[in-house]
């Protein structure tokens, strides 16, 4: 069964940074493209990052580009989301999840229950 733990959530001031961890049980971060979304209150899923198991390339939403980057190990059983340069409007929660096939296309049909984020002065 499917099963990812995200951690690293936490209140933090605007610029400030935070590292995402996602642990994923019963399934290899190889397997399947795999990534993040967040969703903040009263608002649509976002997507935030992905990485294709195709070929390894990565992809950022457009609010996101060059303030995170996302990783994980080879082993394929943690994902991270280092988040630079914060900003109020990122606030949400943060969900570690896998789409239906190796690329980053298509919907997230495996996810997490999330990590929260706060950006607040």
């Amino acid at each position: 069964q499917v099963h990812f733990v995200e951690s690293g959530g936490g209140s933090v001031q605007p610029g400030g940074s935070l590292k995402l961890s996602c642990v994923a049980s019963g399934f290899s971060l190889n397997h399947l493209a795999v990534g993040w979304f967040r969703r903040a209150p009263g608002q649509e899923r976002e997507g935030v990052s992905c990485i294709s198991a195709a070929d390894g390339t990565t992809h950022y939403g457009e609010s996101v580009k060059g303030r995170f980057t996302i990783s994980k190990d080879n082993a394929g059983s943690t994902m991270y989301l280092q988040m630079n340069n914060l900003k109020p409007e990122d606030a949400a929660f943060y969900y570690c999840a896998a789409k239906g096939s190796n690329h980053c296309d298509g919907n997230w049909i495996h996810w997490g229950r999330g990590t929260q984020v706060t950006v607040s002065s």
